[in-house]
């Protein structure tokens, strides 16, 4: 009979994985003990060897960070698989290169905060991996772990994408504008996944220092269009880690990332975010506990950038 495996240790430090954004967003969602106790079990300052192996088959990778402004955008690294390697434990290495129109392509430097995010749609799975650039090599980019975790499969929309040559004549630079215009409204309309990345890179933060990108599932329409200028979204039943909102507790710049996985555009989006807790507006999003309304500050639409094709898709079961 095989032994038992030795169980994977959690966070092993005495201060807290959460700063005070997120115990607050926590607190008032009546969940701090239950996040506390997932966090650490499940929060860890390198990567299991599963999570190593997982992020080095992945043909892309999520980035979230922040620009010289501290704006945070979220944003692509597309590469054969293995192009996200791990050395050690604590290391991540992510190779690959920046794709047309990146709003981050100039932003990393050593000390830059980076969060990361590995999923695989076809699969459901998905971890997350936060920490510090060290060094910066052309576009390869080497990561000292701060935090590493797995998420659960909830509203992940499952499709398989293969590569293809990106079409050269399609590709144009990218189109800026502080509103939507009718394509990316049409878009988002249709829209049944985003990435959303945001920051705290205070130094109050302590060991809970750093930038995050998560993911965003719906079935099409879960992004609502106000105006140009405003969405809102259902904030759904998730791990009660509170990552993404609690940074946005105490900062509410966020980045959002929108894919286009007909055309293979990728839609930039930098907004202020804004919490709603309770009222009509968040009865108005079957199955939300609270909605974040995003206020845009400036719109990049890059067409045709990401060498894929795409398997339909197959919903969640959440929304079947």
């Amino acid at each position: 009979m095989r032994p038992p495996s030795a169980a994977i240790p959690g966070w092993e430090l005495a201060s807290s994985p959460f700063h005070a954004g997120e115990l607050a967003v926590q607190q008032r969602a009546g969940v701090i003990d239950a996040a506390s106790a997932v966090g650490l079990r499940g929060i860890r300052r390198f990567m299991p060897d599963q999570h190593r192996a997982f992020h080095a088959q992945l043909p892309f990778f999520v980035l979230g960070g922040v620009d010289d402004d501290g704006q945070p955008w979220a944003t692509l690294r597309v590469g054969e698989p293995g192009f996200v390697s791990s050395p050690d434990a604590r290391t991540l290495r992510i190779a690959g290169h920046a794709l047309p129109g990146d709003p981050l392509a100039g932003a990393w430097r050593p000390g830059a905060l980076l969060g990361g995010l590995g999923i695989e749609f076809a699969t459901r799975r998905r971890n997350r991996v936060n920490g510090v650039v060290q060094a910066v090599d052309g576009d390869a980019l080497t990561v000292v772990v701060e935090q590493s975790f797995g998420n659960c499969a909830k509203y992940i929309q499952a499709r398989t994408p293969s590569f293809v040559p990106r079409d050269a004549a399609a590709q144009s630079a990218p189109q800026r504008s502080d509103r939507l215009g009718d394509a990316d409204v049409a878009l988002l309309a249709g829209a049944d996944t985003f990435f959303i990345a945001s920051a705290n890179g205070s130094a109050d933060a302590g060991v809970a220092r750093g930038a995050d990108v998560s993911h965003r599932g719906g079935m099409p329409g879960f992004v609502r269009v106000d105006d140009a200028r405003t969405l809102t979204t259902p904030d759904f039943s998730g791990n009660r880690l509170f990552n993404t909102l609690g940074n946005l507790q105490l900062d509410p710049r966020a980045g959002l990332l929108f894919v286009d996985f007909e055309r293979g555009d990728l839609l930039h989006v930098a907004a202020r975010a804004e919490i709603v807790w309770d009222g009509p507006l968040v009865e108005s999003f079957a199955g939300a506990q609270r909605v974040v309304r995003f206020h845009l500050q400036e719109v990049r639409r890059s067409a045709a950038v990401l060498p894929f094709r795409w398997s339909a898709v197959e919903r969640a079961p959440q929304f079947a």
